[in-house]
């Protein structure tokens, strides 16, 4: 235990040496939360939407005012004679609502009326936001103008949002995006210390003493934990400032699981290390096999369910997708130990899978003495 906690104490001193591992410690995670934070957006709003309204009621006007309105249509101007032309098209506009002729007499007069919206499907979920939302904008209208017949209504929805009823994306992006900077960085300082042992030939020293695999790899991971706790405190308490975040309900299942996750990163980037031989392999190796998992297998940036097979279950196998339903759980549901309890241990049996890799891979390389 004392050659762990010595190990310990020299990676310390030396991180705290090294400046510009300290500023990747601190600043490039910060950079990240902020860009992950302020940068990605999930919802659709502002999409450009052009108009041409061949009647003057004000029908067709109390219909244009609601759907531009919602939050999520702009109004985009058009010239010449058709809007397809001009503005879909070119793709200048997402969406093309054309109002014909007679429209508010049609619908006063009690007869049904017809208007075209007309949707660029390139992207396909953007075509579903838009037509729903015209489809709920319309419905609104109708109900509002008292053109369908509400008297006998067959049900009455009362729609409520719980957790985020105010529909703050920071709530959902910037939790995810604590899990991810908190699994990248931890792992890349980890793999580049154990390289640099190798580049420096210092490893040759570790080979030759008494020290043991354990209390080598041991002692630089509990060094490497301690910065991620550090880089978890500063990155949360900037969170709370920049997004307004905040625990809601217990938070040891957070604290247990945040621990037991900067354990597998530094892990993982102390496994890395000892199969690579230089820190551009160690990098690229980091960002290929944790950045892009953490970032697309996670459940960051969309549902781990729309995953196809057999990709699906790979994310089983991906600490940051546990670690980004607990940090939303913890930081918006508040769901607590009844709901979470299975989350650490997914994030223990990685740490220990990681950590035993490390271990047996440094054991191969060690002299007999």
């Amino acid at each position: 235990m004392k050659k762990l906690l010595a190990q310990c104490r020299k990676e310390l001193r030396q991180f705290g040496r090294d400046k510009l591992t300290v500023a990747l410690a601190f600043f490039l995670p910060l950079l990240s939360l902020l860009l992950f934070g302020y940068g990605v957006r999930l919802e659709i709003k502002d999409i450009p939407l052009v108009v041409q309204n061949f009647d003057r009621g004000t029908l067709s006007a109390d219909l244009i005012d609601r759907i531009y309105n919602n939050a999520q249509f702009a109004a985009h101007a058009w010239h010449g004679d058709h809007p397809l032309e001009d503005a879909l098209d070119k793709g200048r506009a997402k969406a093309a609502l054309i109002i014909p002729p007679e429209f508010s007499r049609t619908l006063t007069s009690g007869r049904q009326a017809h208007f075209q919206v007309l949707v660029d499907a390139t992207d396909v979920n953007n075509a579903r936001v838009i037509k729903n939302s015209i489809l709920a904008t319309t419905n609104r209208f109708m109900t509002d103008n008292r053109l369908v017949d509400d008297s006998n209504p067959v049900f009455d929805s009362d729609i409520r949002l719980w957790f985020n009823p105010g529909r703050k994306e920071s709530l959902y992006v910037v939790p995810g995006a604590l899990a991810v900077c908190l699994w990248i960085y931890p792992s890349l300082l980890a793999a580049l210390a154990m390289v640099r042992e190798k580049e420096s030939g210092t490893i040759l020293q570790v080979y030759a003493s008494s020290i043991t695999a354990l209390e080598f790899v041991g002692g630089k991971i509990l060094a490497y934990m301690v910065v991620g706790v550090l880089e978890a405190l500063f990155l949360i308490i900037v969170s709370m400032f920049c997004f307004g975040i905040s625990i809601v309900g217990d938070p040891t299942p957070y604290i247990v699981g945040a621990l037991l996750f900067i354990l597998s990163a530094v892990s993982f980037g102390t496994m890395i290390g000892t199969r690579t031989n230089t820190q551009s392999a160690a990098v690229q190796a980091v960002a290929t096999g944790g950045f892009t998992t953490a970032l697309l297998l996670s459940g960051y940036l969309y549902p781990v369910r729309n995953i196809v097979y057999p990709l699906s279950y790979v994310t089983v196998f991906v600490p940051a997708r546990w670690f980004v339903q607990l940090s939303r759980d913890t930081f918006v549901r508040g769901a607590g130990w009844v709901y979470d309890w299975y989350l650490p241990v997914f994030l223990a049996v990685g740490a220990i899978f990681f950590f035993n890799i490390a271990r047996k891979n440094l054991s191969k390389m060690q002299l007999n003495v």
